[in-house]
């Protein structure tokens, strides 16, 4: 009887082991094309924001950082499909993506915004924006507003696989505008040689459609992985890591 249960035991000792080395590693699925909170340098590692964050998140947790690249547009049936266990990818919370996924605590907010030639006329009003062409990333919130409250007023909302791919249809002239992230537009576009002729010509903010801020998101009732996420993100506040992350890469406040 006492060598069956060491034996019992020995078994659920192995099983906890590897159970805990499973979880020595965390894999984040990311679109780099979003900069500055996420994108490609020129040796092909990945940067950005998110990426920093992500990073720190698992050196807090104790755990390995595997990332991994797939587009935005497929990235939550990538996530319920068990490819990667979280999706870090300046994700809006909106309560459509609520029904498919939980989300982390928020890592930050930043509008969305019009950004269009600096001699253009367009505004968010729609008496403007009919019949022009106005570019937006697949699977993004923003292509989810432009065709909830632009497209059936007669405006031409057309998607690209995402928004790095727009700027050079924009600066052609097969696009009177985009609607994107702010911060996006303007560090990754505006402040180029590309983006010199370009501004923002209005910012937009809407809750249900734009979101409340950004999460982490995760598969439906994996509380394991929240709660190490959100536990790593709350020490990360306290130690002030979070906020020289930040100043990094923004010059105002992007958490409440």
């Amino acid at each position: 009887m006492k060598k069956s249960l060491s034996f019992a035991l020995m078994l659920s000792l192995g099983a906890f082991s590897s159970l805990s080395f499973a979880e020595q590693t965390l894999r984040f699925g990311v679109d780099p094309t979003f900069p500055p909170f996420e994108s490609k340098a020129s040796d092909g590692s990945l940067q950005g924001f998110d990426i920093d964050l992500g990073n720190a998140i698992c050196a807090q947790a104790k755990v390995k950082c595997q990332w991994v690249q797939i587009g935005f547009d497929g990235s939550i049936s990538a996530l319920q499909a068990k490819k990667f266990d979280a999706i870090l990818s300046a994700m809006s919370m909106t309560e459509k993506r609520r029904e498919q996924v939980d989300f982390s605590n928020m890592l930050y907010i930043t509008p969305s915004a019009l950004l269009t030639p600096k001699s253009s006329t367009l505004t968010e009003e729609i008496s403007s924006l009919r019949g022009k062409n106005i570019g937006v990333a697949q699977g993004t919130i923003q292509e989810t507003y432009a065709k909830a409250k632009w497209a059936a007023q007669g405006v031409n909302v057309v998607s690209y696989p995402n928004q790095m791919e727009i700027y050079p249809d924009l600066v052609a002239g097969r696009l009177d505008g985009t609607l994107a992230n702010a911060v996006s537009a303007d560090q990754g576009f505006l402040n180029t040689p590309e983006g010199k002729d370009y501004v923002i010509k209005a910012t937009l903010v809407d809750k249900e459609l734009l979101g409340n801020g950004v999460g982490i998101g995760l598969r439906k009732g994996d509380t394991v992985h929240l709660k190490l996420i959100n536990d790593a993100l709350t020490e990360l506040h306290n130690n002030g890591t979070y906020d020289q992350l930040a100043k990094k890469y923004f010059k105002f406040k992007v958490y409440p």
